[in-house]
């Protein structure tokens, strides 16, 4: 099933329309960030995809505007300094273990870095263990 694009909306009417359909986070702004746990990103209240309504396919609906990223207002949270803190800590994690594969010379065996999951599941479960232990 194909989703509606997205609808574009005046700057007060996608506010108007943060407000209404984000029901755990209040907005003041758009220039408000929150933090996608899903894709792992930091977006703003301006990048929130609006779609559906009327003309579209039945009601309004936020998304994350990251491609491939399904998340919804549920799925985003304020980004604290301590989550912007441990967000840059897992990426930096990710860069060192995506080191480029050796070059293989001659029959040797090419040797891989270790790989660690990287799935949904696994983003969330590092990031919940990481609060964790800041506690």
């Amino acid at each position: 099933m194909a989703l509606s694009p997205p609808v574009t909306l005046s700057d007060a009417d996608k506010l108007d329309a943060l407000r209404h359909l984000d029901q755990f986070r209040q907005w003041r702004s758009l220039d408000e960030k929150r933090y996608c746990l899903v894709c792992g990103k930091i977006i703003t209240g301006q990048q929130i995809e609006v779609a559906g309504g009327t003309r579209g396919n039945g009601p309004l609906r936020l998304s994350c505007p990251t491609e491939r990223c399904n998340s919804i207002p549920m799925d985003w949270v304020l980004p604290t300094d301590e989550i912007i803190a441990k967000v840059e800590m897992m990426a930096a994690e990710e860069r060192k273990t995506a080191a480029p594969i050796s070059a293989n010379h001659g029959n040797q065996a090419t040797e891989r870095p270790k790989r660690t999951p990287t799935g949904i599941a696994s983003r969330l479960l590092s990031f919940a263990f990481h609060l964790k232990g800041a506690s």
